[in-house]
């Protein structure tokens, strides 16, 4: 009798410790609400992201980021934890486009628990994206191919410049020319000299 007894209470009792939920402590942390929304798509930007928690949220352990459809991260301030929540300030103004949160924190447990969502930005009246400037290399080749056609008197297609004005000719220097001239001169003069002492020589001998 006592051991029916005893088994018939042990049995309730384990019958009653199945039927009994989880408590929330037991539990891991996890996300319960976020500010902007999954999936939320926006017409106007956002300034701050707000993220609320199962579980209370410890501070040093708690990273909340932003980032955008390049993968590049969008300046916030630290999370301000408060609670179960914790929020980060965007510091510039987000343009239209997708963006990631994502978010990393501690269970009670000390298990880590991390995630991700995302949201658009859609403002009909932000304005179009500015065309790009054109980049550094392709403004500086201009002054130098102009340097380069100064210098050599072409344009950059390698054909004479008609602006670059060109001082003489074709023809041979001048230096050259009255190089020539003086030469041929003492040529002649020796010729004469040689032909006049033939002469005397030929009157000595007679």
């Amino acid at each position: 009798m006592r051991t029916r007894s005893v088994t018939a209470l042990l049995a309730a009792v384990l019958t009653a410790l199945l039927l009994v939920p989880a408590t929330p402590a037991a539990a891991h942390n996890s996300l319960q609400e976020a500010t902007p929304a999954r999936d939320a798509r926006l017409t106007a930007a956002p300034t701050q992201v707000t993220l609320r928690f199962l579980q209370r949220l410890n501070p040093s352990f708690t990273t909340v980021t932003v980032s955008d459809a390049g993968q590049r991260t969008v300046p916030t301030s630290a999370p301000a934890v408060d609670g179960a929540t914790g929020t980060v300030t965007i510091d510039e103004p987000l343009g239209n486009g997708t963006y990631t949160v994502a978010y990393r924190v501690v269970s009670r447990d000390g298990h880590p628990v991390q995630g991700s969502y995302r949201f658009t930005v859609a403002d009909p009246a932000a304005p179009a994206p500015s065309a790009s400037a054109p980049s550094a290399s392709a403004s500086s080749a201009a002054p130098a191919s102009s340097a380069v056609a100064a210098s050599t008197g072409t344009d950059a297609a390698g054909e004479p410049d008609a602006s670059v004005a060109r001082s003489g000719d074709d023809g041979p220097p001048v230096a050259l020319l009255a190089g020539g001239a003086v030469a041929g001169l003492l040529v002649v003069a020796g010729i004469t000299l040689l032909v006049a002492r033939r002469a005397r020589a030929r009157r000595t001998d007679h």
